[in-house]
């Protein structure tokens, strides 16, 4: 595998704590950190004017003991490491939060916070669970309701110039994000999938112009690395919540190279270039929104999440698929039956993990990624 650069340990830093350095030179500069759950929040819409997005996690989570007294065991544990980190300060610096009742435990998770108290600001953006003209004007407004209550909350300039200005400045930075993604289709790439999800959830967690610099070094590092040659198989990781890259890096550990991803936190098609087509902009952030997240929550979907998986396993030459699953998810767990069902009918091989959101099991899942590997002949 490709040796870390002195640039990927300040990725490894940054994912330390929620929050970090460059978090707080924007907080002492004046701007506002808002945190966010879910994909469905466009993260353009919390870019403009003095806003920077935060997405919440909870790398380095040691347990949910005080979580659990408010959260049912059933309840994924994405939610309740979640509740944990805010019960213990760890987000106490945000100044607001946008959640989505993307599932039952997400609302309890929302519905907990408020009880608590937690924030001075606390929003649920209701989303819809079809895409049509009809939810597209409801999205639309969703979002124009939101982008209100901040200018209101904070005196922020959330006007149509403003936000066309954000999303020109997250087209910039997603592009970046895809040029170093475009080098993982190669033969040999430079670099390894746990390193490139490390650079994404950093970048998640951080203001975007303040890590651009950092990106923009490493892609100059990778030019100059040699590629990665020791591999038995080309592997893509779909599912849901995946913060913690230390998991790919384990599943590389066993021989596998992850060269393409498909969660809620990854880049294939989450990190779309949004369309500016001149119109309103909450229309056009509806739209985007809807086309680069790929939630089994919405309704009449499952054949566009399966159409892009497989375009993805030809596009970067996959040899298997790995299908990560929190304990507990309702959404992925029923999505799952007929994903790996389709997925082995056009002959690709799909290994289903069910996982913790905290890193646990290290050695079954060792165990299970080599086997995977060896069913395939690799």
């Amino acid at each position: 595998m490709a040796t870390p650069g002195k640039t990927m340990k300040v990725f490894e830093e940054l994912l330390e704590n929620p929050q970090n350095r460059l978090v707080e030179q924007a907080a002492q500069e004046g701007r506002i950190p808002i945190g966010y759950s879910c994909s469905f929040v466009p993260e353009a819409l919390l870019m403009a004017d003095k806003l920077f997005p935060v997405r919440l996690h909870a790398t380095g989570l040691a347990g949910t003991e005080i979580a659990d007294n408010y959260l049912s065991s059933f309840v994924c544990s994405y939610a309740r490491s979640l509740l944990e980190f805010e019960m213990d300060g760890r987000f106490d610096f945000l100044q607001g939060s946008v959640f989505v009742p993307s599932c039952n435990h997400m609302q309890r998770l929302y519905d907990n916070l408020v009880y608590l108290k937690k924030s001075d600001f606390s929003h649920i953006l209701d989303v819809p669970r079809k895409v049509n003209e009809d939810t597209l004007i409801w999205m639309a407004e969703e979002l124009k309701t939101i982008a209100d209550k901040l200018t209101a909350r904070f005196g922020v300039d959330l006007s149509d110039e403003s936000l066309r200005k954000a999303m020109a400045r997250w087209n910039d930075f997603a592009g970046v994000i895809q040029s170093i993604g475009e080098l993982r289709k190669k033969p040999y790439p430079p670099i390894t999938g746990a390193e490139f999800h490390q650079i994404v959830m950093a970048a998640l967690a951080s203001p975007k112009d303040l890590i651009l610099p950092y990106i923009l070094d490493l892609k100059k590092e990778l030019k100059a690395r040699e590629g990665i040659k020791k591999y038995r198989a080309r592997l893509m990781v779909v599912g849901g919540h995946l913060h913690d890259p230390e998991f790919i890096k384990i599943i590389e550990s066993q021989g596998g190279l992850v060269v393409a991803d498909r969660f809620c936190t990854g880049t294939i098609p989450g990190f779309k270039t949004i369309e500016l087509n001149g119109g309103s902009p909450y229309k056009t952030l509806a739209e985007h929104t809807f086309a680069k997240t790929l939630c089994p929550r919405m309704m009449e979907d499952f054949d566009r999440r399966l159409n892009i998986i497989i375009d993805t396993v030809n596009e970067y030459k996959v040899d298997g698929v790995v299908l990560e699953i929190i304990k507990f998810c309702d959404l992925w767990g029923v999505d799952s039956m007929p994903l790996v069902t389709a997925l082995r009918e056009k002959g690709i091989p799909v290994l289903k993990l069910e996982r913790e959101y905290r890193l646990g099991s290290e050695g079954q899942l060792r165990t299970r990624v080599q086997a995977f590997i060896e069913s395939m002949g690799k």
